[in-house]
């Protein structure tokens, strides 16, 4: 490779249709939040990469501000298309359902959708996290949680760990 791989990682701007390996980049959105140090602002990038809107994959990347990866995941872009925001979802176009996703993207990172403390103080544990994990996170009140639909719909809550430098994914 001739890339320098201590090189931050610079998201595309919004609207650049550039190529990542062998995938279009078809539309991408970018905020700034207090995630992972309270000091200082994290960038979060929703990207869809693919032929088609319908059929692309939305690539959710959490930064560091140094320009760590926190989190990378992948889902369906139709994981973000809401039927509420169709007018009637059994006769929707195909081009209804990718403005629906394109809104879907423009509204990812509403600042609703950030929460501190990341864990509510009576929430109970979730069967899929160890107790150290759940632990660190209650015991920060600093943690900001983001609360995001991924795929089949299922809602879903990222935290980032600081007592174990990671972010983790809290199903809903």
């Amino acid at each position: 490779s001739t890339v320098d791989p201590r090189t931050t990682y610079t998201p595309p701007k919004a609207g650049d249709r550039t190529r990542v390996g062998s995938a279009t980049v078809l539309n991408t959105v970018s905020a700034t939040h207090a995630f992972s140090n309270p000091k200082t602002k994290d960038t979060f990038v929703l990207q869809l990469r693919g032929s088609r809107i319908l059929t692309g994959q939305a690539h959710l990347i959490v930064l560091s501000s140094t320009g760590d990866t926190l989190r990378h995941e992948v889902m369906p872009a139709r994981a973000l298309l809401h039927e509420q925001e169709l007018s009637d979802p059994q006769s929707a176009s195909v081009r209804d359902k990718e403005i629906a996703i394109l809104k879907g993207m423009n509204s990812f990172f509403a600042v609703g959708h950030f929460s501190q403390p990341a864990v509510p103080t009576g929430a109970e544990q979730p069967a899929e996290l160890d107790t150290k994990t759940w632990a660190a996170l209650r015991e920060d009140p600093t943690a900001v949680g983001f609360d995001y639909t991924g795929m089949g719909g299922a809602e879903h809550r990222m935290a980032y760990v600081r007592k174990l430098g990671k972010a983790i994914v809290i199903s809903q």
